[in-house]
């Protein structure tokens, strides 16, 4: 009888350890995870963006705005827009005028830039490159970081 209750108490012992085992790795995983928000790269995978969630739909891009003093605020954007300014005005990001080159931005996440006022206007930038069209005309490439900088 004593043979049967300490293999009962080891099964039991076995048990209890394997659960004690499974609930410290759950915690530990837990404890690793990225609180930042996953944004899609071009090659498929994902890069994590310390940024602000905004919009739903299956693209996710990047943007970047930095204000007169050079504060830069990040968002992550969702859209199922096709380009960077259908997207933003959506979201409330954008304000501005149409002219003849296309949407002229005035207000980013409620910033006025305004040449007529102070000399100062809203740059576009795709990558870190000054963009050879406006936020009107550029089609989302998902995973690519759009900046709109105040300059003068």
């Amino acid at each position: 009888m004593k043979k049967q209750t300490r293999k009962s108490l080891s099964s039991v012992c076995s048990a209890l350890l394997c659960m004690v085992l499974v609930a410290a790795m759950a915690l530990s995983l837990m404890a690793c995870t990225n609180t930042q928000n996953p944004v899609s790269t071009p090659d498929g995978s994902t890069a994590a963006v310390d940024a602000t969630p905004l919009g739903e739909g299956a693209t996710a891009f990047t943007l970047e705005v930095a204000d007169k003093e050079g504060k830069v605020t990040t968002f992550a954007i969702r859209t199922d827009k096709k380009t960077v300014g259908d997207a933003l005005q959506e979201l409330g990001l954008i304000e501005g005028e149409q002219s003849a080159y296309g949407l002229y931005i005035k207000k980013v996440n409620g910033i006025t830039a305004d040449y007529d006022i102070d000399q100062t206007y809203w740059a576009f930038y795709i990558d870190g490159k000054m963009a050879p069209s406006g936020v009107d005309s550029t089609d989302i490439v998902a995973g690519t970081t759009y900046a709109l900088k105040v300059e003068k």
